[in-house]
């Protein structure tokens, strides 16, 4: 099938069916009651095979379908069937799963871990009950698991990961206890977190083809940059990273399908919708991707019939991918046309991860670039000095 661009190399999109850029974005709407359906129903199933063996996760679980429901311009309380006591009882759900050392389990009676605090307290905020959690206490937590290096603990038992400097970061921010360049606040300066060195272990994960990894020296791959990226974006940082180069490898991700992918030579995945487009858009470089091809991709991964959206076409629908497919398609501007139908919609904020609205009132602090020129006509840019040869030849060292 033809490529995107007549730049574009990769052909990693095996199983998905080609789409021509620009075609197709309307021809599969955007089912709306079918995907409240969906959230409502995964919400309320206790008893499946699937929750049971997934009974560890229902804390972020609860934040995608939250979110997924807050972009579509719903509150919280309409993941229940009685919306009225609905926000009472997440907020006491939440709170049982806090641990003694004040972070958070995916559960009751779970261990307390960076990735689960973080989804209670962005939970929390969207609940506007941010009030009903000492921040000190979660705030101690974080603090406890940073290391002399920078790098922050995943929780007691010792992994190191990208992925938990950006979710300790952000934890504090939206605490409160973190604020511009930076810097600690409201009695979080006697935490100890260093946030400067923070800042140092994650530009050590950066690869020479302006990526970012788990860890110092490991494989670039857009989970990890978003992370990385939303981290130093978080403490003032953005600068520090070679934009440009980055944006270049973020945009090669594309493939003939339409979605992006991960890392070279892997299958489009709709997750990578909110991965990549949130750290361009932070980088200001979101004008590379081809928008009505990436569009249409996710809204071809919907399960019109029953709501939810899949990784790919024709893969079961799950609220992993619902969320980040709405929140993609929230990025690319498809709800913000000044349509009716989109109205009550709110767009995501690409550092947080929360609806923009609610990022503002909290006067969350992070730093963004200025977008900058696509070339013209959606056009792919030259590949910056120091970039790889397409095709994943020999690599330069990136321009400083």
């Amino acid at each position: 099938p033809p490529c995107l661009s007549p730049r574009r190399t990769e052909r990693c999109c095996r199983g998905a069916a080609p789409m021509a850029a620009g075609g197709g974005a309307e021809e599969v709407p955007f089912v709306e009651d079918r995907h409240v359906e969906f959230v409502r129903r995964v919400a309320a199933d206790t008893d499946s095979f699937e929750q049971v063996v997934s009974e560890h996760l229902k804390m972020s679980a609860t934040y995608w379908t939250l979110m997924s429901l807050a972009i579509m311009g719903k509150p919280p309380s309409a993941i229940s069937a009685t919306p009225d006591t609905a926000a009472d009882e997440l907020q006491s759900w939440v709170l049982s799963c806090q641990h003694i050392s004040g972070g958070f389990g995916g559960n009751a009676s779970h261990d307390a871990h960076m990735l689960y605090t973080l989804s209670a307290v962005q939970i929390l905020a969207m609940l506007g009950r941010l009030d009903t959690v000492d921040p000190l206490a979660v705030g101690a937590y974080v603090a406890s698991l940073q290391q002399p290096d920078g790098s922050f603990f995943g929780d007691e038992w010792g992994e190191v990961d990208s992925r938990f400097s950006y979710c300790g970061l952000s934890c504090l921010a939206i605490l409160g206890l973190l604020g511009p360049g930076g810097r600690m606040r409201n009695g979080g300066e006697a935490l100890g977190v260093d946030v400067d060195a923070a800042v140092e272990f994650v530009m050590r994960c950066e690869n020479i083809e302006g990526g970012f990894g788990a860890v110092p020296g490991a494989e670039s791959h857009a989970g990890q940059i978003f992370c990385c990226v939303g981290a130093l974006a978080i403490a003032g940082a953005t600068h520090r990273v070679s934009a440009d180069l980055l944006g270049w490898w973020l945009s090669e991700r594309q493939c003939d399908s339409g979605g992006l992918n991960g890392r070279p030579e892997k299958q489009a995945d709709v997750c990578y919708s909110w991965w990549i487009l949130s750290s361009m858009r932070i980088l200001g470089r979101d004008s590379w991707i081809d928008r009505d091809a990436l569009v249409a991709f996710i809204l071809n991964c919907q399960d019109v019939d029953t709501g939810g959206i899949s990784d790919r076409p024709g893969n079961q629908a799950d609220p992993f991918h619902q969320f980040f497919g709405q929140a993609g398609l929230s990025l690319l501007g498809y709800f913000s046309t000044g349509e009716e139908r989109w109205s009550a919609y709110r767009e995501v904020d690409p550092v947080y991860a929360l609806p923009r609205d609610l990022v503002r009132s909290l006067d969350l602090p992070y730093s963004v670039l200025e977008p900058v020129a696509d070339g013209g006509g959606g056009a792919l840019p030259e590949a910056p000095a120091g970039a790889p040869p397409r095709g994943g030849g020999g690599r330069a060292p990136p321009p400083r």
